[in-house]
């Protein structure tokens, strides 16, 4: 292949203006026809590790990949269809999503990209590179933003927001379940405390203490459903100082209490299962 020659069109030469100007108005016709529930987006389903979401200038999700659906537990569209970052995130982070998305649609910035941790659906931190975009209609008005999720390739793991939190997100990864202060993160990177919090509210928008009990509650979550522990044993477990605190950081971030959740778990129970998740 290393001689191969780049494609190019059978049809050389330049297009005359009324001719171009004529598929332009072909092609809008042609989108207008289209059934909304079979659009583009669609694509997305089937791309892995690539996710795809549209929102209105209110913020309501109109688009969702599957991939970003499976990531809130959601099988359907019509289960996040009109949902906010409010409704699906914590509100530190959710108002991180929608600072964003105001500098879009006040059209200060054409472009935001932004790396975050997103949580898999085994409920693990991963890495996402984010990229989110206004959306206008016919006249050019903005009228809401769409946004594409993907994993960081080699090239992007040497950026400088990896070399200056990677490793600290590396010990709360991995140490969440002792008894671990981020004044003790900090000095193993190198770095003081106020330089961790601010280069993590940079990178995530979110603090290294608010990822570390995210992490602890995430890890709650899949021990509520696989095991049958108390919440003393499960508070132990996942780094909690006591089941009290266990039961206030849950609540506060899932918005029901650990027995609350375990039930909503049971074969017969109504609720359905909610994320921790963003983006």
């Amino acid at each position: 292949m290393g001689n191969a020659s780049p494609l190019k069109p059978l049809r050389q030469g330049d297009r005359p203006v009324r001719e171009i100007r004529r598929w332009e108005r072909s092609r809008d016709a042609w989108v207008a026809s289209l059934d909304p529930s079979g659009h583009f987006p669609r694509l997305f389903d089937h791309l892995p590790g690539l996710h795809f979401f549209a929102k209105n200038r209110e913020g309501h999700l109109m688009f969702a990949s599957r991939g970003l659906r499976e990531r809130y537990s959601m099988s359907d569209e019509s289960e996040i269809l009109g949902m906010t970052d409010f409704d699906l995130n914590p509100d530190p982070m959710a108002r991180a999503y929608v600072d964003d998305d105001e500098r879009l649609l006040a059209g200060k910035v054409e472009l935001v990209e932004r790396v975050e941790l997103w949580w898999d659906s085994q409920g693990m931190p991963d890495w996402f590179m984010v990229t989110k975009l206004p959306l206008r209609d016919r006249e050019g008005g903005i009228v809401g933003v769409m946004g594409l999720l993907r994993r960081p390739d080699e090239s992007d793991l040497g950026l400088p927001v990896f070399q200056t939190v990677a490793r600290a997100v590396e010990i709360l990864r991995r140490d969440y379940a002792r008894p671990l202060t981020i004044e003790e993160v900090a000095r193993h990177c190198g770095q003081s405390v106020r330089q961790l919090q601010r280069r993590f509210q940079t990178a995530f928008g979110i603090s290294p203490q608010e990822f570390l009990l995210k992490t602890r509650v995430l890890a709650a979550q899949r021990l509520l459903e696989s095991t049958s522990r108390n919440s003393s044993e499960i508070a132990k477990l996942c780094g909690f100082v006591d089941s009290s605190s266990f039961s206030q950081h849950f609540r506060r971030r899932l918005g029901m209490t650990p027995t609350e959740y375990r039930d909503s778990k049971r074969p017969d129970g109504s609720k359905r299962k909610r994320s921790l998740k963003g983006g």
